[in-house]
């Protein structure tokens, strides 16, 4: 699914386990409004998220019986707003109720948005393998099995395959909503990709201080998806709310959005 919004092109993105909706858009940004994304950058956000949710809306419009309410009540009537905590993390407000998930990015000179239409957290992060050249500690942010892995789907290429373990990880943790504040990128472990149909679904699981953080329910994978962009990977998780609050879930998370985690969070690898 793909429909022109003026210039922003929404975009469906299909899970396991039947999740979702999930929509997408970015919009080609200059470099100057990259540098100052807290500020410039918002109304960007703002036009992003606002057609993410005119796609949602179209959709539960479709399912939705009328007269059954739900978000397909009128658009007009419902004024939406991103605001950001603290840290930058972007929320989706419905007036005077919490909309739902969303998650920024920016990268390939574009920023992104991405919305899920149901009741799980949502991670979008795009890693450009540029990132990646030279001397990057690949052994201090990823397992041994997740880089062999990654190798085999980016053809070799450490690069490539060090982008797209980075968008993986970095969307888990944006999902989680704590960004790399509360979670060491070790803690977030990629297992090798389920099926491939024009990209690559990978289950992910949490371990160490992560897991005690945000405990998941048993059995419980978070899930990413995984597209191929030139020179860069887009990656998308999706993380049930199920998540025990009294244990210090969703209550100990920091920012994880736009301004939170972006360059050059990339080279700053932590113990």
């Amino acid at each position: 699914m793909a429909k022109a919004c003026q210039e922003i092109t929404v975009q469906s993105m299909g899970f396991l386990e039947r999740r979702g909706p999930v929509f997408y858009a970015f919009l080609p940004v200059a470099p100057e409004t990259l540098k100052g994304c807290r500020t410039s950058g918002a109304g960007d956000q703002q036009r992003l998220v606002s057609s993410l949710w005119d796609h949602l809306v179209a959709l539960m419009a479709r399912e939705i019986p009328p007269g059954k309410g739900g978000h397909a009540s009128n658009r007009a009537a419902v004024p939406i707003q991103v605001v950001h905590d603290p840290l930058g993390r972007p929320h989706l407000r419905l007036g005077e109720n919490r909309g739902p998930a969303i998650s920024c990015s920016e990268g390939g000179g574009k920023i992104w948005a991405a919305l899920c239409g149901d009741e799980s957290d949502i991670g979008i992060d795009v890693a450009e393998t540029d990132e990646f050249q030279g001397e990057y500690p690949v052994h201090r942010v990823f397992h041994g099995h997740e880089l062999h892995h990654a190798l085999r789907l980016a053809g070799g290429d450490l690069a490539r395959a060090s982008a797209l373990l980075w968008s993986v990880k970095e969307a888990v943790a944006k999902a989680l909503g704590c960004a790399f504040h509360l979670v060491s990128p070790r803690q977030i472990n990629v297992y090798p990709a389920v099926g491939r149909d024009g990209g690559y679904t990978f289950p992910v699981s949490l371990s160490g201080k992560a897991l005690v953080r945000f405990p998941l329910n048993p059995g419980r994978s978070i899930w990413v998806r995984s597209l191929p962009r030139a020179k860069m990977w887009l990656s998308i998780a999706l993380l049930n709310r199920q998540i025990d609050e009294a244990m210090g879930g969703s209550g100990l998370c920091a920012g994880s959005g736009l301004a939170a985690t972006r360059k050059p969070a990339h080279r700053q690898v932590h113990s």
